[in-house]
């Protein structure tokens, strides 16, 4: 008898998310089942890694495949099972598609963006200043500066934000749309990403969709047809749905930890590692996702997880592991290593992540310096948090200054 059919599966999710807080039977299972069987709502049965080692190695050995999931009735909190893209691939497949976005996503490439990045942020927040405080963070900042950056790289008119955020939501739904919305919404955002390809076959564009129908166009091994729709979907999505979900988490928990927020108007040369020490604290994610399989037995901690067999990395739940983190659930912009997995890691590590770093760390250096006094403008309790999604994150940000 194996291991698997010796455990109780736990339900998971461990009950409806609470604003940010990480379920603290996460840090039981670290100490005491660091690796425990657990049943989603769909699918099949999996493993719950929640050990920073047990999480990086899951994610990160060659061992563990996301391609396998393909046919697999994969763990999931969500009804339906859509196509997965590049979630559902493995080097070198994953790779061939990753190759032609990385470049435009290098640390040195984001740094040309922050200027214009900055002027964005100054519009955004001369906007709010004349529409007078208080003001909603979320519609009038939180929004429309990823989505602006992510138009602008793309190619894509920002004058049709309200539609395509509008069907990105299917990316990230649980159950906050139907299996029927999820398909109409995918299906109308690959239909308008195909029409801006065809526009780029008409007249040539310098921006990174016109580089992609390039080299699509002229190289037709490297990417298919479907493949380019898909590719450049997922980039419009989710390069401004994460971190517009993130910053207003971010200056949610600086507000309610006003001596952190002090800190950093003090300081705001801090501003870089708060970035990556709130990307460590907050819990993105309302739970694990993408299921990785076993390609073969293979040991996690003291458990062998069977070839065949799904295992479901806990980042949030490594990123409070004592043993890599000093004091986890405290918020130290101080710490001298910070090897969080905020955007993951391995193959499927995040593209976007220093856009991600770059557009928060000037979000919240341009918010302390404009709104030193900034404060929620309703009571905390008040503030409505998104349903029904894969993600945390606050409906509105209601804040005066």
């Amino acid at each position: 008898m194996s291991t698997s059919e010796l455990m109780a599966a736990r339900t998971y999710p461990f009950g409806d998310p609470d604003r940010l807080n990480l379920n603290p039977l996460y840090e039981q299972l670290r100490h005491n089942e660091p690796l425990s069987r657990v049943r989603l709502p769909f699918g099949e049965e999996a493993w719950l890694a929640t050990r920073y080692d047990d999480v990086r190695l899951v994610l990160g050995d060659a061992r563990f495949s996301r391609a396998a999931s393909v046919g697999r009735d994969e763990p999931r909190t969500h009804p339906h099972q859509g196509e997965m893209g590049m979630l559902a691939m493995d080097p070198p497949e994953h790779t061939r598609l990753r190759k032609l976005i990385a470049k435009a996503f290098t640390a040195r490439r984001v740094e040309t963006l922050r200027p214009r990045t900055q002027e964005i942020a100054d519009e955004l927040i001369d906007g709010m200043q004349a529409l007078g405080s208080p003001a909603d963070l979320v519609e009038h900042f939180a929004t429309p500066l990823p989505v602006t950056v992510i138009c602008e790289l793309l190619g894509v008119p920002f004058a049709d934000r309200d539609r395509f955020q509008l069907w990105s939501e299917a990316i990230i739904s649980t159950t906050s749309l139907t299996p029927q919305q999820i398909m109409e919404y995918l299906g109308n955002l690959h239909a308008y990403i195909a029409g801006l390809i065809a526009q780029r076959r008409e007249h040539e564009t310098d921006d990174l969709l016109g580089a992609m129908v390039k080299a699509r166009d002229e190289d037709n091994d490297r990417l298919t047809e479907a493949e380019l729709v898909q590719l450049s979907a997922g980039l419009l999505a989710a390069g401004h749905e994460t971190t517009v979900t993130q910053l207003p988490n971010f200056v949610y928990v600086l507000l309610t930890n006003p001596d952190r927020f002090a800190e950093l108007r003090a300081d705001p040369s801090l501003v870089p590692a708060a970035v990556d020490e709130l990307m460590r604290y907050v819990p993105l994610g309302t739970a694990a996702a993408f299921a990785r399989y076993a390609t073969e037995d293979i040991m996690v901690g003291d458990v062998l997880v069977r070839a065949g067999e799904p295992v479901l990395g806990a980042l949030a739940s490594a990123n409070r592991d004592d043993k890599v983190f000093e004091h986890p659930d405290e918020l130290d912009f101080h710490r001298e290593s910070n090897p969080h997995l905020g955007f993951g890691h391995g193959p499927h590590h995040c593209v976007g992540a220093q856009l991600a770093r770059m557009e928060l760390q000037v979000a919240l250096q341009s918010l302390i310096t404009r709104f030193p006094n900034l404060e929620l403008a309703v009571a905390e309790e008040e503030l409505p948090w998104k349903k029904g999604m894969l993600v945390r994150g606050l409906q509105e940000l209601p804040v005066r200054w």
